[in-house]
């Protein structure tokens, strides 16, 4: 077996998203409207539904708890890069933006691992490689053009953050880690940036929330539209704010806390949730 070096593996890896990329376009301009069929119908749900549906994605998780940890790893190792690369002085007021920011495109990514889960629900073989095999999917176009969507909002949420510290505390860079964390929590710029961050910020959840949380995995599942999935996923939303609201908090909290330490508890907290969010679509939406 003859070893490449990293920059030939690299090039043949980016020729290969290329091709998938323009496959992409081609089917998502074919699934974007064409879909004819009714939109599914909505189950409402109690508060009490999501514990159940969280034990059955842990469920999934320890079935595939080999190959997930091996999936998600990534996610983890992604953060400390991006802590990393902003732990410059000049990027230091982007680093909790960037944290919170995972919960904005984390649907997205979780992708394979509904797929996995749509696997093991139907008696079919599951594994890590099954769990990439989402770029065969008729409306793999529409999961990608979803996922640019979400990618827009992560990058505006970014702008927004940088913009709220400049009104606040900015224009000028921290000098430092500690006087930063000071200006931060002892001064009323330093508040006013904390409470205009989190409205914020919750604005960007919410419109995540609403647009995502049934779209990715019924684009998965059935042959629908974009403009189905998200309609879908905003109407499952509306006639559960409860619960749905209750979800959101689930999410938020989850990946706070496997940030820490050092984005690790996301080994387990990312395939957990992402494994439960395809029970939960299961649950609101009516087959």
């Amino acid at each position: 077996m003859t070893i490449r070096n990293p920059v030939e593996w690299g090039v043949d890896q980016f020729r290969n998203a290329a091709v998938a990329f323009e496959s992409a376009g081609r089917v998502g301009r074919r699934t974007l409207d064409t879909s004819r069929a009714p939109p599914p119908a909505i189950r409402r749900i109690a508060v009490a539904d999501l514990g159940n549906i969280l034990a059955r994605g842990f469920d999934d998780f320890m079935a595939f708890r080999t190959v997930v940890i091996f999936v998600c790893v990534i996610y983890p190792l992604v953060g400390l890069v991006l802590a990393r690369l902003a732990f410059g002085y000049d990027m230091l007021p982007l680093i909790f933006p960037l944290a919170s920011g995972f919960a904005l495109i984390g649907p997205f990514a979780a992708v394979g691992l509904y797929e996995m889960s749509r696997r093991r629900e139907a008696a079919l073989a599951a594994n890590w490689a099954d769990a990439f095999a989402v770029v065969r999917s008729p409306s793999f176009g529409a999961i990608v053009l979803l996922g640019l969507l979400l990618m827009a909002i992560f990058l505006l949420w970014l702008l927004s953050a940088w913009a709220i510290y400049n009104v606040t505390l900015g224009p000028a860079s921290p000098v430092s880690i500690a006087s930063f964390l000071r200006d931060v929590f002892t001064t009323d710029g330093g508040w006013t940036m904390i409470v205009s961050g989190v409205g914020v910020g919750f604005l960007f959840a919410l419109l995540t929330l609403a647009t995502s949380v049934v779209s990715f995995p019924l684009l998965l599942d059935r042959e629908v539209g974009v403009n189905t999935a998200v309609l879908t996923s905003v109407r499952a939303v509306i006639a559960n704010p409860v619960p749905m609201a209750a979800w959101g908090l689930i999410v938020a909290g989850g990946l706070v806390l496997g940030s820490i330490p050092f984005f690790l508890g996301l080994i387990v907290v990312t395939p957990v949730l992402g494994h439960a969010t395809w029970h939960l679509y299961r649950t609101l939406v009516v087959e």
